[in-house]
């Protein structure tokens, strides 16, 4: 059986759920050190990363200008900060936000843009500088969630801006069980994001860090053999709906534990994590090339473009319509392989973000409920990109042909 995600956890990692863990200190070290940044700073969960730098930047009442299509954590960060979010579309033929778009979303009330990397692929760097040209006053700020460690244009994303950042959970490229950092090379920020972390946060108790242990062993059984099967009977029942849908359409929420700092047991994972970025990063590489080998040429798909400076936190295919993606996964899973599926919503269709300013041409409307990725992680070998292009070549042909 073959789940979406296998976070590559080691035996050392495993050692971590009985012996002490290792101080924050270190991995907020060694982060900076893999992202050649002056300074790094955890957090419980990316989003609270970003409500302590939004609030570190002393942004308040002031727009923030991020991608319609996104995470819906981002603009409740924006929310919860006391800030507006305005919405931007994508570029044509891209899962990334349109920049010089989102140039024109700009008003005398904006003081920073999220710039996302999506699914790995990089922000163009000169897409960056044009926007930066246009609106010098806009604090630039990079979404690295699904990007880590990748550039374009020879400039790493991350230091592309004022600061960074990155979410740790289980679904990402690396992990700390949960957890979020922010990068950045600007000693006074950095000075700026600790108070504020060390104002708005309390250290994690005995409990938070018993469950965290509880739940990178319960992860690893959900994910083996057995697991798999009674993880999606559950799922099915209805019995899992508040752990694997992490949002309300008509709620703007947070984690109750996003004030409760990461615990040390979830930096020693992340330290080990780090360790094992480069074999991590280079077999999802490799395996995503084998997956554009096997599908080119394929009708009906959208590959992923593999750019210079990618990384491949995702392989993310955009099928010509809701029916072919749907019977794909659901042909898959039949044969004991499970396809993710990302972002089945729509942010500014929902109704707590309707009244909210949104740049559309039509662009991100048009990849909800046709994507889907294909797994990357270490379980994943050439065998299993051969059964998993089959199925999706199989489930291709049965379809009419479109222009995609």
């Amino acid at each position: 059986m073959i789940p979406k995600l296998n976070p590559s956890i080691s035996l050392a990692d495993v050692r971590q759920i009985i012996l002490p863990g290792k101080s924050l200190e270190r991995f907020e070290e060694a982060f900076a050190q893999a992202a050649g940044s002056k300074y790094a700073i955890s957090f419980p969960y990316g989003r609270t990363a970003m409500i302590c730098l939004f609030e570190a930047l002393g942004l308040s009442d002031a727009e923030i200008i991020c991608p319609s299509y996104t995470c819906v954590v981002v603009p409740h960060a924006i929310r919860y900060s006391g800030n507006k979010p305005v919405f931007v579309d994508c570029e044509q033929g891209s899962y990334l936000m349109d920049l010089d778009l989102a140039a024109e979303a700009v008003t005398s009330r904006t003081r920073a843009i999220i710039v996302t990397s999506f699914f790995g692929e990089p922000v163009s760097a000169a897409a960056v500088a044009r926007f930066r040209q246009r609106h010098p006053e806009v604090i630039v700020l990079q979404d690295c969630a699904h990007s880590f460690f990748c550039g374009g244009d020879h400039l790493p994303i991350h230091q592309n801006g004022k600061a960074s950042i990155f979410g740790l959970n289980i679904s990402k490229l690396i992990t700390s069980v949960f957890g979020g950092m922010v990068t950045t090379d600007d000693g006074d920020l950095n000075a700026l994001i600790r108070a504020k972390r060390s104002a708005r946060l309390h250290k994690a108790g005995l409990f938070k860090s018993i469950s965290r242990r509880i739940y990178l062993a319960t992860s690893a059984c959900a994910l083996s053999t057995a697991g798999f099967w009674a993880t999606h009977r559950l799922i099915d029942w209805g019995l899992l709906a508040r752990f694997v849908k992490y949002y309300d359409e008509t709620v703007i929420d947070m984690p109750n534990d996003y004030l409760s700092d990461m615990t040390s047991f979830e930096a020693a994972i992340g330290l080990h994590q780090l360790r094992r970025f480069a074999k991590i990063s280079d077999h999802r590489t490799q395996i995503a090339r084998k997956y554009l080998e096997q599908l080119s040429g394929i009708p009906n798909l959208t590959l992923p473009r593999d750019c210079d400076g990618r990384t491949w936190s995702h392989f993310t295919i955009k099928a010509s319509s809701e029916k072919l993606a749907g019977e794909i996964v659901a042909s898959a899973l039949r044969q004991g392989i499970e396809l993710g599926r990302m972002l089945e919503y729509f942010i500014p269709d929902m109704p707590i973000y309707r009244s909210e300013v949104h740049l559309d041409r039509g662009v991100a409307r048009g990849h909800v409920g046709k994507t889907f990725n294909l797994p990357l992680h270490c379980n994943v070998n050439p065998d299993v990109v051969d059964r998993i292009s089959n199925i999706i070549a199989a489930k291709s042909a049965e379809e009419p042909l479109q222009i995609l």
